[in-house]
């Protein structure tokens, strides 16, 4: 089904760029288990979704369109505006890889989750950052 300019305009002011759903997901079941965290924390090189500075622990939740999940395969799917989004999805994936070896030489553990991880497999991405944080998930 094509869409008109108007209703993709339209669709793309809809996505939100923090407490998505995919990010609120992953923070209730972080803060059933008891724990605490800072989001979207500004002050830590490229504004982790999630963050223990003490611990220099970021999360970073992957939507898989503006991250280029499968990117190689899927850029064959845009259709309109192809000028625009192939560059604009590359230089996020640069961004990211950017981002995370920035963190790392800065002594930082980097979580990157992409969304549909997130849904599919919350309890394995909530004891990867317990591990990473030094919790055990057992109490």
């Amino acid at each position: 089904m094509n869409k008109t300019k108007e209703q993709i305009s339209y669709n793309m002011k809809q996505v939100k760029n923090k407490d998505s759903g995919i990010e609120l997901l992953l923070r209730h079941a972080l803060w059933e288990k008891g724990i605490r965290y800072r989001k979207n924390v500004k002050d830590v090189f490229g504004h982790p979704d999630i963050a223990w500075k003490t611990k220099k622990v970021a999360v970073f939740i992957d939507g898989e369109f503006w991250h280029g999940y499968d990117w190689e395969n899927r850029k064959k799917d845009i259709k309109s505006n192809k000028e625009f989004w192939i560059p604009k999805i590359e230089r996020n994936i640069q961004r990211d890889i950017e981002v995370t070896e920035h963190l790392h030489n800065e002594g930082w553990t980097v979580l990157r989750f992409w969304g549909r991880d997130v849904k599919k497999h919350l309890n394995e991405c909530v004891q990867t950052i317990l591990e990473a944080i030094g919790k055990d998930g057992k109490d």
